[in-house]
């Protein structure tokens, strides 16, 4: 009986090894241009061969595995990547089992045949046991080891994709920029078929309705009509009912004083006669300022002088008796106190007070350790006194070199007072047990390091009153008053943002006319900005006009009518592009870009771009986190030289014509009051406070805190390569560290006496160290350290490293669930405020709500009695007001009558006695002190109730404020903004001290705290949020000190954070077809063409992506050519450029794309007329089935929620509605195919002549290990000739591709599109206005559609929502808005274009839009 076996004979395994051999023969010597080139063989392996294959596989995968087994092996793993090609082997395969006849019987060339034949050789070495044979022939056997197919091979030129030739436009925009490029393209002629199929149409005046002739609506228009137009629940700028609650909102966020702002007029030059006597009246006028404000200063001082006086003992009191509590109180008076000769007295009480203080604690001799805290304060009080008042402190010097001979600094002493007398013997040595045994330098970088003195100025600033600028402040505000242009980057919390509002001043003081622009990253900054304008400023206006407003995509409040701005970068891009709003943008004098790096976005950086471009007025942009701010600097400034040229172009062109008014409008609007074209950068790279590093841990379920050194973070690696991270500070104490881990590495170290903190030349002899001094030390403790490593003390290097790295103990299973644990030892650590960061919605809320849980456990155990009158205290505030009321009306009318009063006097002791019982109740039901982290003290009653009440009735309301009692709330993007603003005053103003938060927080939210925890790690926590978040750690001018604590954070990913860079801001792909559109409009029907002409150009010229790289210009213009094409054939565009038809429509709808073009494209086919049939003829109402099927096509199109492909193999079951979106209607379904295939075509025609500008020689390279795969292609090899022979529809796609077959026919397909186009051109499918009905995820499994807006229209739950469609509430309630203004804009624009009003697509999105709304409203 014969057996069938899957394993090939040994002749047969022989004969494919010798393939395999040469088939490695042929990859050494071919580049990867030649591979690419090769035949597709689409014969399978017969089944013998597989097995053999995957064996073979499998000894791969063996060996590699255990690559660290074999030590002695010395592999270059370079080119593992191309370990096998089955393709090619396939090919070899083929021809010498089909091909290989007489009549084709080719040479495989001398060098691959010396190499294949040296590689069998070796390979019959290693197999001795038997005898495998020759190198040649390399078939012995006579069984295919193909299968026969009918065309093994496959036609490569099916692949090819028909080139499409170019509708001839023309305009000045596409004249000016792409004239260039389109004599060099395919021009279809007049009479070409796609030239004459396009619809010979009347145009159509898109901006004017057809029956009113009024300009449609726009963007800005449209948004008014959101959800707050008739609603009592206005935003925070909007309150009616309470003006002074945005007032209070900024007071609550910085404690400013409002500041009245009167325009000023200018003064009309004075004849040249009266010139002596006006300088001498100026003279007088300011002599008799300069009495006034010394005898104002004199008063002052006198004042001052009382104060300290009425003071002075209750200080020394409290000094006596605790003397941090003492040296608080004094501090405090120091804030406020501007007498230099106060704050002596001030300072030398102090410093007496600690000096006693410090003699009691050293008296008994026995003492083994000090507390060094009160030596600390001496040394404060000493850096005060002779930093800041040297010349005025007389007699004092002996008593300081007392307080430091005392310390032990007997140098110091000395140098400070020459004449102090040591004495005896004995007497020193009494005087010894005082002496804190640490030498001062030492002393004052370990124990004093966040209290040494930072390098400031004390010259005051006439621009500023609150406080005295630094340099690189007053370079800012020197910016400001030039009109000049500035990059301005500076750590959080340093004083950025000052500069803004001396901007917003200065427009506000120029007229009542220019306005001033703050660009927010986010609308929750948007509504703390504006707050706080408000508080600040305070100007009367003429009627009508408003100093702040706001434009959102929720709202906006006195937009086009306000000095001062606040936006989000999307909305304000909506009113520079809008044609309507171009007289509004004359107005503009000065723009303010916070938080820029968010120009690297890959979502929103594109918006950031396209405003930088457009705007003509000078601007301001601030950031805490660009590493290349000098590119950033150089690419705007080439913006503003343009601006300068077309400027300088416009007004000659103006300034020559006849009309000399069009020339005096000219330069009133668009040649603003000496706008200067220079555009500065200024850097500044201190932060006010050290950040001190943690790593949190768990240890017999109690939290441990690791110190972090930032060195630990480092490896000699990094430090040989890259040096030191620029951001990668040391505190003065982490610098003693690691100068300490040094001398006990290497005991000879030459240096170590050099570099000792004693010896150190900055620091010897030197009573006050200052920052910069410190700063100094530690550039040459790293400088020293990356000497180790370049002169060979490698191994001395990692050891250091080593030493300082933390000793991790064991973490817990679950951190999670200690995380109520971590918040209650900062507590006890003196920690909070805090914030701590997650990632997830859902998390941040449940993070608050553990906390809260884990305070009221012990509540309840020690105040149980109180559980029963919980339900009476929401009651007991208004009883007891009425009680008091009544007892005073009682009061009132005692003593009338005698027997009235007796009864009267018998109800006010009843009245007295029910106060008090309410009284003692409240009292009775407070929250003790030792279950809430509030600050009970930090606000009024009176104000915190005005607080809660802005939250009863929202969504969170309830559990906002049970959290907010306990001192704890919680901040995400997804709450309502009142809820938001509700935690934002509260931790402004210290009554909440812990916040859990998403990142948004991070952004530019003003929310100092002392303590940052990073508490869940995530994909998202990238070197940039780190730095954003671990920024808003110290409070200035409260800490001087910030921490920072990772918790359930990976060390290798801390590490990674500390070291890694900031991402450098790299330019997005700057075009869509809808911003194309929106250029082309702006060009057609701006009212002043030469401007709107210059934006257009300046935003298609100056992209950050092309900045000095020509190839990307390139490709820009060829895909504006493509968008142009797109445009004119869907008919949005004439052949002239100008707008037609729905190009309103899909413009307004432009961040929707591509969905915007789908479901225009629908509505021209008359689908939606098909479907919106009414319930009966001549009614205007339809059935709720054809409601429902039109909800499912806009859901398709405008709710587009994926589900990760992984939840429809789990067997859920869903009972109240189905989560997966069905498809689309069968008719749509076939349009849209019919669209994409259409689209498709042209955008695979544009990527074959984009791919001309492809970047061959990056191509050939792997984009992450770098590895080439080029060389000089094989011309000696009959062989190679034969089977790398197909040139032909290969030549859109990348080469590595092509080895697995692909042809450019694959960029047709969705699945294939962006895995096999040319990387270096810098376009993905994204660029293609295509909607795929279907979204594969990397492993090329189907992701459903989410069926969240079809569920909510159904049953209008967002708690089932929630539990079915598996979303967090917060997001669904912001998709679900954002999918109801899309339906209203569908609704109003059709309403405005159709001529029909009685249309029944017209009545049906109206009708749906009102439901929608409707049951939006009802939750």
């Amino acid at each position: 009986m014969q057996v069938s076996s899957n394993y090939l004979p040994l002749r047969e395994a022989e004969d494919l090894c010798r393939l395999h051999c040469l088939c490695m023969a042929f990859q050494l010597h071919l580049p990867l241009s030649q591979r690419a080139c090769s035949r597709v063989i689409i014969s399978p392996w017969i089944e013998n061969v597989c097995t053999f294959l995957k064996m073979k596989k499998w000894c791969d995968y063996f060996i590699l595995r255990n690559l660290n087994l074999f030590e002695g092996w010395n592999l270059n793993l370079n080119h593992l990547s191309d370990l096998c090609d089955e393709h090619l082997l396939k090919n070899i395969a083929f021809y010498y089992e089909t091909e290989n006849t007489q009549e084709l019987h080719l040479n495989l060339g001398d060098s691959i045949k010396r190499d294949y034949t040296h590689l069998w050789n070796f390979v019959s070495h290693l197999v001795k046991e038997f005898d495998v044979g020759k190198p040649f022939p390399l078939r012995t056997t006579a069984r295919p080891f193909l299968g026969k197919k009918l065309l093994p091979i496959q036609d490569v030129s099916l692949g090819k994709i028909p080139k499409v030739g170019f509708i001839p436009m023309t305009s000045a925009i596409i004249d000016k920029f792409v004239g260039d490029v389109m004599k060099d393209l395919p021009i279809l002629k007049s009479d070409a078929p796609a030239v004459t199929s396009l619809l010979k149409q009347k145009e159509r005046d898109e901006l004017l309705h057809w029956h009113a002739h009024r300009p449609l609506s726009n963007d800005y228009d449209k948004t008014r009509c959101l959800f707050y137009e008739n609603s009592r629940d206005l935003p925070v700028f909007n309150v009616k009912k309470n003006q002074s609650y945005p007032q209070f909102y900024g007071k609550s966020l910085e404690s400013v004083s409002s500041k009245v702002i009167v325009t000023q007029t200018i003064q009309p030059k004075e004849d040249s006669w009266g010139a002596k006597s006006e300088i001498s009246q100026q003279d007088a006028k300011s002599e008799k300022v300069t009495r006034k404000k010394k005898s104002s200063l004199l008063k002052q001082d006198q004042k001052e002088q009382q104060q300290w006086n009425d003071l002075l003992f209750s200080v020394e009191k409290e000094l006596k008796e605790n003397l941090n509590s003492g040296i608080r109180k004094l501090e405090d008076f120091l804030k406020s106190c501007k007498s230099n000769s106060v704050k002596i007295q001030v300072e030398m009480v102090g410093l007496s007070a600690c000096f006693k203080a410090w003699k009691e604690h050293c008296r008994d001799e026995g003492k083994i350790s000090k507390d060094l805290s009160i030596a600390v304060q001496m040394m404060k009080r000493i850096h005060s006194l002779l930093e800041r008042y040297p010349e005025i402190l007389e007699e004092d010097h002996k008593f300081i070199a007392k307080c430091l001979k005392y310390l032990g600094f007997n140098n110091l002493a000395n140098s400070l007072d020459p004449t102090l007398v040591t004495g005896d013997d004995e007497k020193r040595k009494k005087k010894n047990k005082y002496a804190i045994d640490i030498g001062p330098a030492r002393f004052q970088l370990q124990y004093m390091g966040h209290y040494l003195i930072r390098d400031e100025r004390n010259d005051p600033d006439p621009r500023v009153q609150d406080f005295i600028p630094d340099t690189w402040q007053r370079e800012v505000l020197d910016v400001v008053d030039n009109n000049e242009s500035a990059v301005i980057v500076a750590p959080t919390s340093s004083g950025k943002t000052y500069a803004s509002y001396y901007c917003m001043e200065k427009v506000l003081k120029e007229s009542d006319e220019g306005v001033v622009v703050y660009v927010a990253p986010t609308k929750v900054l948007v509504g703390q900005v504006a707050a706080t304008v408000q508080n600040r400023f305070i100007k009367k206006l003429p009627p009508g006009s408003a100093l702040c407003g706001t434009f959102t995509r929720d709202y906006h409040y006195n937009t086009l009518n306000c000095q001062v701005l606040i936006t989000e970068p999307a909305c304000f891009e909506v009113l520079l592009l809008d044609p309507h709003c171009q007289k509004w943008v004359k107005r503009l004098r000065y723009v303010i870009f916070d938080e820029v790096h968010c120009l690297g976005g890959e979502t929103g950086g594109k918006f950031w771009e396209h405003l930088l471009v457009m705007i003509r007025c000078p601007f301001l942009v601030l950031s805490a986190t660009i590493s290349n701010p000098k590119l950033l600097t150089e690419w705007l400034q080439s913006v503003k030289q343009y601006w300068r040229q077309e400027d300088k172009m416009m007004e000659e062109k103006f300034i020559s014509e006849v009309k000399s008014d069009q020339c005096l409008n000219f330069l009133k609007d668009n040649l603003h009051r000496d706008q200067s074209y220079e555009v500065r950068l200024v850097l500044y790279g201190e932060r006010y406070n050290d950040l001190e590093k943690h790593i949190c841990s768990v240890k017999d379920n109690d939290i441990c805190f690791d110190h972090f050194h930032p060195c630990a973070a480092l490896t000699t690696d990094h430090i040989e390569k890259y040096g030191f991270p620029s951001d990668l500070t040391l505190s003065p104490q982490d610098s003693v560290q690691l100068y300490d881990t040094m001398v006990q590495v290497w005991e000879t170290w030459p240096r170590a006496q050099e570099l000792s903190p004693e010896e150190f030349v900055l620091f010897k002899n030197k009573i006050v160290i200052k920052k910069l001094d410190a700063r100094k030390y530690e550039e040459n403790l790293k400088a020293e350290l990356t000497r180790w490593i370049k002169n060979g003390k490698v191994k001395k290097a990692k050891r250091v490293l080593k030493k300082l790295s933390p000793n991790l103990v064991s973490s817990s299973d679950d951190m999670v669930k200690m995380f109520p644990l971590l918040v209650e030892k900062l507590r006890q650590m003196d920690k909070l405020p805090a914030i701590f960061f997650c990632f997830k919605s859902v998390d941040v809320e449940e993070r608050a709500k553990s906390v809260c849980a884990f305070l009221e456990n012990p509540e309840r155990k020690s105040c149980s009695q109180t559980d029963q009158c919980h339900s009476y205290a929401h009651d007991i505030n208004k009883k007891l007001t009425k009680a008091e009321n009544k007892v005073k009306r009682l009061k009132k009318t005692f003593g009338k009558d005698k027997e009235e009063s007796r009864k009267l006097k018998l109800k006010l002791t009843y009245g007295a006695e029910y106060v008090n019982i309410l009284n003692n109740l409240k009292e009775f039901l407070k929250i003790p002190e030792e279950c809430s982290y509030a600050d009970v003290n930090a606000l009024h009653t009176e104000t915190l109730e005005v607080v809660f009440k802005r939250v009863q009735l929202t969504r969170k309301g309830a559990e906002l404020k049970a959290l907010a009692q306990r001192g704890i709330g919680y901040h995400h993007d997804f709450m309502y903004f009142k809820e938001r603003e509700f935690v934002e005053i509260l931790f402004a103003e210290g009554f909440i001290t812990v916040v859990t938060a998403t990142g948004t927080l991070a952004l530019g939210i003003h929310m100092p705290c002392k303590s940052v925890v990073l508490a869940q790690d995530s994909v998202y926590l990238d070197a940039l949020n780190y730095r954003q978040m671990s920024g808003r750690a110290g409070r200035r001018g409260q800490d001087l000190l910030g921490d920072v604590y990772f918790f359930d954070i990976p060390l290798p990913k801390i590490k990674r954070l500390i070291t890694s860079n900031v991402p450098e801001l790299r330019g997005q792909f700057p075009l869509s077809i809808s911003l194309v559109l929106r250029l082309m409009l702006l060009a057609s029907k701006g009212g002043d063409p030469e401007d709107a002409k210059a934006k257009v150009l300046s935003v298609l010229k100056h992209s950050l992506m092309s900045f000095k790289q020509p190839r990307a210009m390139e490709i820009l213009k060829l895909y504006f050519l493509f968008s142009l094409q797109f445009l004119v054939k869907e008919g949005y565009l004439d052949e002239e450029g100008n707008p037609m038809r729905f190009a309103g429509l899909v413009s307004h709808l432009h961040g929707q794309e591509p969905s915007n073009f789908v479901f225009v494209s629908f509505l021209m086919k008359g689908l939606f007329h098909n479907l919106c049939q009414p319930i009966k003829k001549g009614s205007q109402l339809f059935s709720p089935s054809v409601m429902e099927k039109l909800i499912l096509v806009l859901a398709n199109l405008f709710g587009r929620k994926y589900i990760p492909a992984k939840f429809q193999d789990a067997n859920f079951s869903f009972p109240q509605s189905e989560v997966i979106l069905d498809e689309l209607p069968e008719d749509f379904k076939a349009a849209l195919q019919e669209y994409n295939l259409k689209v498709m075509e042209d955008f695979a025609s544009f990527l074959l002549i984009a791919s001309k500008l492809a970047n061959m020689k990056n191509e050939y390279r792997l984009p992450l290990s770098r590895t080439k795969f080029t060389g000089k292609e094989c011309e000696d090899c009959q062989l190679v000739s034969h089977l790398m022979n197909c040139k032909e529809g290969r030549v859109a796609i990348s080469p590595f591709v092509c080895l697995s077959g692909n042809t450019d026919g694959d960029l047709l397909r969705p699945e294939t599109l962006n895995r096999v186009i040319l990387r270096t051109i810098g376009i993905n499918g994204t660029q293609a206005p295509v909607l795929w009905s279907q979204k594969l995820d990397n492993r090329g499994r189907g992701m459903p559609l989410n069926a969240y807006v079809l569920n909510f229209y159904k049953h209008g739950s967002l708690t089932r929502l929630c539990q079915d469609n598996g979303m967090p509430m917060g997001q669904i309630l912001k998709l679900l808005k954002d999918f109801a203004l899309n339906i209203q804009t569908i609704s109003d624009f059709l309403s405005e274009l159709c001529k029909d009003e009685h249309d029944n697509v017209v009545l049906a999105f109206k009708q749906l839009s009102e439901l929608f709304q409707e049951k939006l409203r009802q939750v």
